[in-house]
């Protein structure tokens, strides 16, 4: 009998244990399958063959298994190092803690939703000062529809005079209407407006101690003024033909003069490239006459018109802007059949230096400017119906200067010009009529040295502009600008009616409903001619310098009701009687009151 022997090492012995139980399994199992299979051969060769047969007895071979000790699943340790595990006791000491916050619900802030302004289609104001002053200004909106809306405004402005010293009226009266059509859609805008002037003023400027009683009684120092106008003007959208303007006015005096002024100004745009090149239009014509001329009865008649192409193309980058371009006029003076082409250069260039606090900028150009009776007259109302009209042909204009902010709330503007202009407009007093010795056939209101003549010269102008803007609050703007010029002539001697200095400080406030605002400006010494040999033999033709002058102005509103306010205005606050022009000394101190009113129409 083979014995099986089991070490007791570990698992390893109980591996070798189970391999010799399925080991002896398989061999009795084996030992059986041999004995039936001997014993089913010997019946079948019985069956075959009754024979004599040999029967080999062959014994199964029986193992058998000695005991074995069983394993412990733990072993014990006999180790003197082995340390006893302690027992730990957990304990909670608790303590009551007495709260008394309780807390609140959260709600979201919300913006203060600010009193919803109603709007009103119509205006009304009406203001009476001293002098006999009256001023009214009324303006009505109606929408149609949605795109379609006509604006009507009608103003008036006057006063009965009243200047210290002063003989002859000194009145003026300046009245206008004015209406506006306009309608808008997707790809189009379109307007057109219309509208009447009429103006009075007088030449009471004459000097004093010239003439006599009987001869100031003789002048009729009124001139009226009527301008009449009709124009249109159209943009479009995604269109190479991007719009324009057409205009037709015509004005005329008391005196049977007249003129007529006619401005067409279509706009192109075209791409380059990236860029956009665009091409202004302009054909200006102007013509009109005078009955007469200052010093003899001979008419004056002028008709001119000039045409104009300015390419142009703006180049955008982060921080530079630069528009290069040029102008090219043709003119045809149609009265005296003489015509002359003029180039222009048009450059503006500008570069942020630091954003928002210095930007440099600078440019060239040039332009044609065509003079007209009607706006002379607007400029100076006291210019005699007796002008030459002559285009300017302005060279140049160089100019460069810095503008930005010192501070978030301090902007300023530094800037230096260079200009040539040739027959520049300039004022000039008229000779003096005192009689058949002053050579001067005229004995209308404005021959007696109480009138101004156009005269025109080659005029270069230096120039340095500066100007601070100041926010102090968000309610209250104040700023302030000054300008000095210094002018070199060709012809005449000095630069007539030009000041050396001009200044002006300005400032406005407005809070719930109250507003305010204030106006002072300063303009400084001019120099006039007077041409009178007759009247000063022994001194001929002298210059008369006139003295600078400061100019307080304010204005104060309170808005009673939603619809009713009421406003003070003072002009000349310091009471100054200057003269803005040789012997046209202005009214003093000059108060206005009046209300306001809003509604719909």
């Amino acid at each position: 009998m083979q014995t099986i022997q089991i070490k007791k090492d570990n698992n390893i012995q109980r591996h070798t244990m189970r391999k010799n139980l399925i080991i002896s399994a398989l061999l009795i199992l084996s030992s059986s399958y041999t004995v039936m299979a001997q014993e089913k051969e010997t019946d079948e060769k019985q069956d075959e063959n009754i024979g004599t047969q040999v029967v080999n007895v062959v014994k199964p071979y029986t193992p058998t298994i000695s005991d074995a000790n069983k394993i412990q699943e733990k072993p014990s340790l006999n180790d003197s190092i082995t340390t006893a595990k302690k027992t730990i006791n957990y304990n909670i000491f608790s303590v009551p803690v007495a709260s008394t916050f309780t807390p609140a619900k959260g709600k979201a802030t919300g913006l203060q939703k600010a009193v919803k302004e109603r709007l009103y289609n119509s205006y009304l104001s009406l203001g009476l000062g001293n002098y006999n002053s009256a001023k009214l200004d009324f303006y009505t909106s109606h929408d149609f529809s949605r795109d379609e809306s006509l604006d009507v405004m009608l103003n008036h402005h006057s006063s009965q005079g009243g200047i210290d010293n002063v003989v002859l009226d000194d009145k003026f009266y300046n009245t206008s209407l004015e209406a506006y059509y306009r309608q808008r859609d997707r790809y189009m805008s379109w307007g057109v407006n219309g509208g009447f002037k009429h103006q009075i003023y007088n030449w009471y400027g004459i000097p004093q101690g010239v003439y006599s009683e009987t001869q100031i009684n003789s002048i009729d120092e009124k001139q009226s003024y009527y301008t009449g106008f009709v124009g249109a003007n159209m943009d479009f959208v995604d269109s190479y033909f991007t719009g324009g303007e057409i205009y037709y006015r015509r004005f005329w005096d008391g005196f049977s003069s007249g003129e007529n002024r006619a401005v067409l100004k279509p706009k192109f745009q075209f791409p380059v490239g990236e860029e956009l090149l665009s091409l202004d239009v302009e054909v200006d014509y102007v013509g009109g006459n005078f009955d007469r001329q200052y010093a003899n009865t001979d008419e004056i008649n002028y008709s001119n018109i000039f045409g104009g192409v300015t390419p142009s193309i703006q180049i955008l980058t982060d921080r530079l802007a630069i528009n290069l371009g040029a102008s090219v006029y043709y003119n045809q003076d149609l009265e005296n059949s003489d015509g002359d082409v003029f180039f222009y250069p048009e450059v503006d260039v500008s570069y942020d230096i630091v954003e928002e606090y210095v930007a440099a900028y600078g440019g060239i150009k040039g332009d044609l400017k065509q003079n007209s009776y009607y706006e002379y007259a607007q400029e100076n109302p006291y210019v005699s119906p007796t002008i030459n009209m002559i285009p300017t042909d302005q060279k140049y204009n160089g100019f460069a200067g810095l503008k930005g902010r010192f501070l978030p709330n301090v902007g300023y503007n530094i800037k230096g010009s260079y200009i040539k202009e040739n027959n520049k407009y300039l004022y000039r007093s008229n000779s003096y009529n005192t009689g058949s010795d002053s050579g001067i056939v005229n004995d209308e209101g404005y021959a007696f040295g109480n009138s101004f003549e156009v005269v025109y010269d080659d005029v270069t102008t230096i120039s340095v502009f500066g100007e601070i803007n100041v926010d102090l609050t968000r309610d209250f703007t104040l700023g302030i600008n000054g300008q000095f010029s210094d002018y070199s002539t060709d012809d005449e001697a000095e630069a007539w009616n030009l000041p050396t200095i001009k200044g002006s400080l300005f400032g406005n406030y407005a809070k719930g409903k109250w507003s305010a605002g204030v106006n002072a400006f300063y303009i400084g010494e001019r120099k006039d001619y007077i041409n009178s040999p007759n009247l000063l033999p022994s001194e001929g033709p002298i210059v008369r310098n006139l003295d600078g002058y400061f100019d307080l102005n304010a204005n104060i509103g309170y808005d009673i009701t939603e619809q009713w306010s009421a406003f003070i205005k003072a002009n000349n606050i310091t009471g100054s009687q200057y003269d803005r022009l040789v012997n046209y000394p202005v009214q003093g101190f000059q108060i206005l009151a009046g209300a306001a009113y809003k509604f719909d129409l």
